[in-house]
């Protein structure tokens, strides 16, 4: 979060799997009750309604204004960025992103998803908040995580943000993003996750919790056999493979260019990805792309405050 006068920007990268600002990570699961649950963690509730968020994720959808989730979810984003500011009540300019190659198509739309409600109110974990939403600002997904980490002597750069449900690529013209060169892939972490379930069921006919998988995923350990351990490593490993192998599908060599990963898919290549790490940049913070969009708007709002 970052205070332009009366006006406090928040960044809110709306993934599949989490939803992230610059200071905080929450799983996008969200499920409705009529009553205030028993256990009150986690809870929204807004006009009369209540929502546990957190306990899953999200399902992937090609256009994240097709129902309420993620207006709900960006309130309850809201309420946690500024919790951490000990802030109840904000002026608040959103700062978001979607994908390079749906942004043309569905910017427009996905900004006024956000704005629809100038003014609200409503309650995270039993404490009320009172924003007033004044603007929205739409990025392309993955790139505002970068931008202070290119060097402009390099030629061409890709950027992979491999998010829970997508893989979305970008080739970069050193620091500026090439439009017709974007490509989105359904090759997210979600991918991954379920090979591990399935190659778990099939050698030990049993399930295995996803967040032990996670577990695995992001620290390449957990207090699980070695058996096990190993079934999640391979599967993680054979992923990682693919995601090389659909990176040269679209042009990759990294003789010729440095890659650099986003997105909580960063982990898994980290752990079990067979790369050059000289020609490879891995970005471990999950919300570098809130941070990046929320400076970027904060960046805009001071020039447009100048040319007044």
């Amino acid at each position: 979060m970052k205070e332009h006068g009366e006006i406090v920007v928040i960044g809110i990268d709306h993934g599949y799997g989490n939803i992230k600002t610059a200071s905080t990570c929450t799983p996008t699961g969200i499920t409705a009750y009529d009553t205030e649950p028993i256990f009150s963690e986690n809870i929204l509730e807004y006009k009369g309604v209540y929502y546990r968020i957190g306990d899953t994720h999200k399902e992937f959808v090609d256009n994240k204004v097709s129902d309420e989730d993620y207006y709900l979810l960006t309130l309850m984003a809201i309420a946690r960025e500024l919790y951490t500011a000990h802030v109840h009540e904000a002026t608040v300019h959103l700062a978001v992103g979607l994908p390079l190659t749906w942004i043309y198509r569905q910017k427009e739309d996905f900004r006024q998803y956000m704005l629809k409600n100038e003014y609200a109110e409503f309650k995270w974990n039993s404490e009320l908040y009172k924003i007033h939403i004044t603007g929205c600002s739409v990025y392309p997904q993955g790139y505002p995580a970068i931008i202070g980490k290119i060097n402009d002597s390099l030629g061409l750069n890709l950027l992979a943000d491999i998010g829970n449900g997508t893989m979305n690529l970008i080739f970069l013209n050193g620091k500026k993003p090439d439009e017709k060169r974007s490509f989105t892939e359904k090759l997210g972490v979600n991918q991954c996750v379920i090979a591990v379930r399935d190659a778990v069921s099939k050698e030990f006919q049993t399930t295995i919790d996803e967040r032990v998988i996670q577990q695995v995923l992001r620290k390449n350990e957990a207090d699980i056999s070695e058996a096990y351990l190993e079934v999640i490593r391979n599967t993680a490993r054979e992923y990682a493979a693919k995601v090389f192998t659909a990176l040269r599908e679209h042009e990759y060599n990294p003789d010729l260019m440095r890659l650099y990963i986003v997105g909580g898919g960063g982990c898994i290549i980290k752990n079990f990805g067979n790369y050059d790490t000289s020609r490879v940049t891995i970005i471990d913070d999950i919300c570098a792309t809130a941070k990046g969009y929320e400076l970027l708007a904060y960046l805009s709002l001071n020039r447009k405050k100048e040319c007044a």
